[in-house]
């Protein structure tokens, strides 16, 4: 009863983190403030209220128009909300009560932020990957200083090899690509390094490459984007970072168990 509690707990957490997620998308790319002024409704200029800041509720009281105005709400919002909770629930059933728990709700948030903005605007601001820096140096510093207290294992040269070893090669192929690949996804890997290590960084490079292969050959086949068109990447490599965050000692085992003897 009390893990179930705390799953929902966690859910609804992941949605208020998510509320400020959906402040960063779209303050951040406009370089505002994330702090000031209030929310108001981007119309009419109505400046909300508490009760129609709830995640997910206040969109559904409001039928997802202002309550002012009447202009509509962009589904956005609670997609965003609903999201960043399900993720959150993830991660607690993953580390349980831990301090691994807390470093990787402020990874997941930052991580949505990331893929939010990418995909409206194709630039992922440096802003985000600093942050994801500063949470990953802390988040290596604490587990090689406090083993114990963390779930996963991290070693002194996890951070430094895992810094290089996707974002070299992805600026290698940007430089192959002749501008094909962002410099903010080779920025955002170097970051994800410092917390994933060498080894969790490729599983996430490998499964964002993938993930956005498919969904690419899917747009093209049923002609939603051609062959010429730019599709963000930094979703996609967000996606793997997310579970290599979570899965990559069960994934990587279960990979290497499919060549044993």
């Amino acid at each position: 009863m009390q893990d179930i509690f705390l799953v929902v707990f966690s859910f609804l957490f992941g949605m208020a983190f998510g509320s400020f997620a959906n402040v960063c998308i779209y303050r951040v790319p406009e370089k505002k403030s994330l702090w000031f002024p209030p929310s108001a409704c981007p119309a009419c200029g109505y400046r909300l209220r508490w009760n129609d800041n709830i995640p997910v509720v206040s969109y559904l009281m409001l039928g997802g128009k202002c309550r002012s105005c009447k202009a509509g709400i962009s589904f956005q919002y609670p997609l965003v909300e609903m999201l960043t909770g399900f993720l959150f629930a993830l991660v607690y059933l993953n580390f349980g009560f831990s301090l691994d728990t807390l470093f990787v709700f402020v990874i997941t948030t930052v991580l949505v932020v990331i893929t939010g903005i990418d995909y409206k605007t194709m630039i992922i601001p440096n802003g985000t990957v600093l942050v994801l820096i500063i949470i990953g140096v802390l988040y290596s510093g604490f587990r090689l200083v406090f083993p114990g207290m963390f779930i996963s294992e991290i070693t002194i040269w996890d951070p430094v090899i895992g810094f290089f070893a996707a974002s070299i090669p992805l600026y290698l192929i940007a430089i192959a690509s002749k501008g094909g690949m962002g410099g903010g996804d080779i920025k955002l890997m170097a970051a994800a390094g410092l917390f994933l290590g060498w080894k969790g960084v490729l599983l996430a490079m490998f499964i964002g490459s993938v993930a956005g292969a498919i969904v690419s050959l899917v747009l093209i086949a049923f002609k939603l984007r051609n062959r010429k068109d730019l599709i963000p990447f930094g979703p996609y490599l967000c996606f793997g970072i997310f579970l290599a965050a979570n899965y990559a000692p069960g994934i990587i085992a279960w990979y290497l168990g499919l060549f044993s003897i």
